[in-house]
């Protein structure tokens, strides 16, 4: 089979199309004939060796041999599934994260059957393979924030991009007052997906503007903790995707510092772990209510000009990659 293969940290210059074995399915998993796949900012990340924390779980100088292949998000039909498999079948339609696997830029895959759901029956592979990873997060980003009620305040700093596109939406369904934040070209479509409010951060820093927020999805993390602790209201929810392991402790030492000071204000990681949610997801897409703003799609062996522009930051919601036409 053909995949995108990368042995050393780097670039996307590392990135080569080569023939492969087809993967086996253990005896839990499915071999899943992959017809879309799409580009998140952990494939960037890993391709570059950074942060750190994915060498110590994915190869410390060079990618492990099993994960060579990026690609996280996948779509597309069941090829074989292994004898413990009772969720799925040959034929059947699929989409999920393959996070522990990787493997999505290439034309078959293995997932364990919990990684993946039925693909929504009015979506095309292209549309199902943006969802998972960058869906997932922004619904988790939301459920922060406990039960979001009509007229509360949100606030989804890098709105623009594939996790801030569905977190507006999900905002919006829960009958949100949502502020969009992103650089100039990309509030466009922040507008056309229902943000009410939108900001261009080269112009205004939204931490100083006097605003506070009841729910701060942030998938920047260019501002301080401080600083967007600053723009919440009395027990609203900062929601971090992302980040530094220094960001990430920083919010757990204040957080620890809140327990003592009976701080009402809450900092929380968005970090549950992938397909948390892919139903309710998959379902909201299937009533019309839910769907992905696709920037381009590239062809498989265009992965490494797909990763180029994604790392210019100039896309506005999801990269897609067709890996069967």
């Amino acid at each position: 089979m053909k995949a995108i293969v990368f042995k050393r940290y780097g670039t996307p210059d590392q990135l080569e199309l080569k023939e492969v074995a087809k993967p086996t399915p253990k005896d839990d998993e499915l071999l899943v004939h992959v017809h879309a796949s799409s580009i998140n900012s952990w494939d960037w990340e890993f391709l570059n060796g950074k942060p750190f924390m994915n060498r110590l779980m994915f190869g410390l100088l060079k990618p492990k041999r099993e994960k060579q292949i990026l690609g996280a998000d996948i779509a597309g039909t069941v090829e074989a599934v292994g004898r413990q498999v009772t969720r799925f079948q040959p034929g059947d339609e699929v989409f999920g994260d393959l996070w522990s696997n990787w493997g999505g830029f290439a034309e078959y895959a293995c997932a364990h059957e919990t990684a993946l759901e039925p693909k929504p029956k009015n979506s095309t592979f292209a549309e199902a393979a943006a969802v998972p990873q960058a869906g997932v997060l922004a619904l988790q980003g939301i459920r922060k924030a406990g039960q979001l009620e009509p007229g509360k305040k949100v606030l989804i700093n890098g709105a623009g991009g594939g996790v801030g596109t569905f977190a507006i939406q999900l905002a919006k369904l829960s009958g949100a007052d949502v502020t969009g934040v992103d650089a100039s070209h990309k509030l466009g479509v922040v507008r056309s997906v229902g943000a009410d409010y939108v900001i261009n951060y080269t112009n205004e820093d939204f931490t100083t503007t006097g605003e506070r927020y009841d729910l701060i999805i942030d998938c920047q993390n260019f501002r301080s903790i401080f600083d967007n602790k600053r723009a919440l209201r009395p027990g609203g929810t900062y929601a971090m995707v992302g980040g530094s392991m220094l960001r990430v402790y920083q919010l757990w030492s204040l957080n620890l510092l809140a327990w003592f000071t009976r701080e009402d204000r809450k900092l929380c990681l968005v970090a549950e772990g992938p397909n948390k949610g892919l139903a309710n997801l998959k379902e909201l897409m299937e009533a019309g209510e839910l769907s992905p703003v696709i920037d381009r799609t590239y062809r498989l062996s265009e992965v490494p000009e797909a990763l180029r522009y994604f790392g210019e930051g100039r896309h506005k919601g999801k990269i897609v990659i067709a890996v069967e036409n």
